[in-house]
């Protein structure tokens, strides 16, 4: 206990006493994210930093002391990656969220990990620039906690992920030494491509304070497409016919029957996919003018020759964005049914009606609601399982459904998580992927940067 206490006292010197939080009833709300399957504990501390030099001095502390350290950034993650083991030092960055510059003509931004991914966006837009990657929770989650799990979005398809859009990070390292990886010029290959190694690795291997970031040109205002399916496999088949003519829209998204009747309800409105719709493909085109009305009309003729049953376009800015905030808005919309826990596959293009079909034999077996919405456009698929919580017997065929889904994704060539990460809910899932020699040169990389297992110990495998 004195040991504890001494470390208290370190970093209440280091950070203040405001930043350092021990009261059960504050720090609870840092003990989990938003995935209620993943276990936590109660951590000794919470700190929030304000800069590099105080969380490398929050690094030194905790080493010293033999306390593990949880990095945190919004709690909006879905794999519990930051969540509180008991005894740990939940380091949070909200607090570092200061966009330390905007160089329009190497279009780049440099910020700190407490940035929300939204008021990014709105400041290089002014700019003209874009910052592309968007993870549905964009208008509150931080762009450390999206590096960390290296995080989508509902622009992948054209944008990639966020490793993406990053040209350098800094990062605190188990020793408290400062680590800066990548450059600013858009070429550079000198030596292992650390920052890539940093991002996704859910704070296991360090602190990230600092990323450079690479910009693009503002798109133009896009243009949307909807079109109705009467079956999952005609959906299906529209996916892989535009992958395969080359179409390369800013966003192709699918909602199956259930995530649709459940935001028609929440929203008190219809999307327009009118009865004995089964899947509801979403696409935009962010190419402007003449670009955009060819990628929309090619679309269209493709969903039309698979059976659409309806195909509509807008180039209203109004009513697209009408369509896309109901796609935002489906796991909000399942509330209305309970509480849901999400899943998280990828898998090729050409199985993403298989997908839906075993998520609906799964739903059947468990006896739960399973409402399927996802990225068509690179085949990440989030299938969501809705329970009653406060039914033990519900929470373990929702923990079933959950894991039933991961096997159906492996089965048709997939990977367990497209965005969301590995964390605390899937580690075994990760050892059958990846395999004992891949799981091995994990545990290699683990223990040359952090020997004494200090970041985040228990998550994503086990040392």
């Amino acid at each position: 206990m004195s040991t504890h206490n001494d470390l208290l006292e370190t970093l209440t010197a280091a950070l203040g006493k405001d930043a350092v939080l021990v009261d059960p009833d504050v720090t609870d709300s840092y003990r989990r994210d938003m995935m209620p399957l993943a276990p936590h504990g109660s951590p000794l501390a919470v700190v929030l930093p304000g800069d590099a030099g105080e969380v490398q001095a929050v690094v030194r502390a905790c080493a010293a002391a033999g306390v593990p350290i949880v990095p945190r950034g919004a709690g909006s993650g879905l794999s519990g990656a930051a969540n509180a083991i008991d005894g740990c030092v939940v380091l949070v960055t909200t607090r570092m969220n200061e966009i330390l510059e905007v160089d329009p003509d190497n279009r780049l931004a440099v910020v700190q990990p407490g940035v929300v991914n939204l008021e990014l966006r709105g400041a290089v837009e002014k700019h003209g620039l874009f910052y592309p990657p968007d993870p549905s929770s964009y208008d509150w989650c931080t762009i450390g906690g999206n590096l960390s799990t290296n995080a989508g979005g509902l622009c992948c398809v054209k944008y990639g992920v966020t490793t993406d859009s990053v040209l350098g990070l800094e990062v605190v390292l188990a020793d408290g030494e400062l680590l800066r990886t990548g450059r600013r010029t858009v070429k550079g290959v000198a030596g292992y491509d650390l920052t890539k190694l940093f991002i996704g690795s859910e704070g296991t291997l360090g602190v990230i304070t600092q990323a450079t970031l690479a910009l693009r040109p503002l798109p133009q205002a896009p243009g949307t497409l909807v079109a109705a399916f009467s079956t999952v496999a005609a959906a299906g088949a529209a996916v892989s016919r535009v992958v395969r003519e080359g179409i390369v829209p800013s966003l192709m998204e699918i909602m199956d029957a259930t995530s649709i009747e459940a935001v028609e309800t929440h929203l008190k409105t219809e999307l327009g996919a009118g009865k004995g719709c089964a899947a509801l493909l979403l696409c935009q085109s962010d190419s402007g003018g003449e670009a955009a009305r060819r990628e929309l009309t090619a679309i269209e003729q493709v969903c039309q020759d698979v059976g659409a049953d309806l195909v509509h376009s807008t180039f209203d800015p109004a009513e697209g964005q009408m369509l896309l905030a109901a796609r935002r808005a489906v796991l909000m919309a399942l509330e209305i049914y309970g509480a849901w826990m999400t899943d998280d596959v990828c898998v090729p293009r050409t199985r993403i009606a298989d997908l839906i079909s075993g998520c609906e034999r799964i739903s059947s077996e468990v006896g739960l609601r399973v409402a399927v919405v996802g990225h068509a456009g690179d085949g990440n698929m989030h299938p969501t399982i809705v329970y009653d919580p406060t039914s033990e017997d519900e929470f373990a065929r929702a923990n079933q459904a959950f894991n039933d889904i991961l096997e159906v994704g492996l089965s048709l060539g997939g990977t367990v998580t497209g965005e969301h990460g590995i964390g605390k809910i899937k580690r075994e899932w990760l050892e059958r992927e990846i395999g004992p020699i891949g799981l091995r040169v994990h545990r290699s990389i683990k223990a040359a940067l952090d020997p004494e297992n200090l970041f985040n110990p228990g998550s994503m495998f086990a040392m």
